[in-house]
């Protein structure tokens, strides 16, 4: 499913204009990036948790050549689902 079909779900089971379902889902996800840029998490009752995890700098190696590299230390999203979202997909 990608964002077009996700519209078109949430426009039909709500009964919104696909213009204004396309309005609420872009809001959510500005609402769930601003909560995880200032470091916060969301979390959906039933649905899972959104967080930010630290990931610490390493060193890699180059497939290609062999030689080191320097992996720098960043943040990357997290997601972790809920009981009634891991019964509904099991």
């Amino acid at each position: 499913m990608n964002k077009n079909d996700l519209v078109a779900a949430v426009a039909s089971s709500t009964g919104l204009s696909k213009s204004d379902a396309a309005k609420a889902i872009d809001g959510t996800v500005d609402a769930i990036t601003a909560a995880l840029q200032g470091g916060g998490e969301v979390r959906l009752v039933g649905f899972g948790t959104f967080s930010v995890s630290h990931r610490k700098a390493t060193t890699g190696r180059n497939p290609r050549t062999g030689e080191k590299i320097d992996i720098a230390a960043t943040n990357v999203p997290k997601f972790k689902s809920g009981k009634a979202l891991k019964a509904a997909v099991n």
